[in-house]
């Protein structure tokens, strides 16, 4: 049998970012989107960790070099 699952602490760590993120964010939590495509909070805090995760990246860019 394969073990496609996450471990238990994974679920409950992603859990807490997610409610925390709606908390901040002003949208409604529901436990019943953690991991479900399609609902719109689900896809906005996964376009939001898209987006974290790019900032991460570019961080160590400079901008300014494009002015001179």
């Amino acid at each position: 049998m394969a073990k496609n699952f996450p471990k238990v602490m994974d679920i409950y760590n992603d859990l807490d970012k997610f409610r925390d993120y709606c908390r901040f964010e002003g949208k409604v939590f529901n436990e019943k989107d953690l991991y479900k495509d399609g609902t719109p909070v689900w896809e906005a805090y996964k376009k939001y960790q898209g987006w974290l995760r790019a900032k991460a990246r570019n961080n160590s860019r400079k901008m300014n070099n494009r002015r001179t």
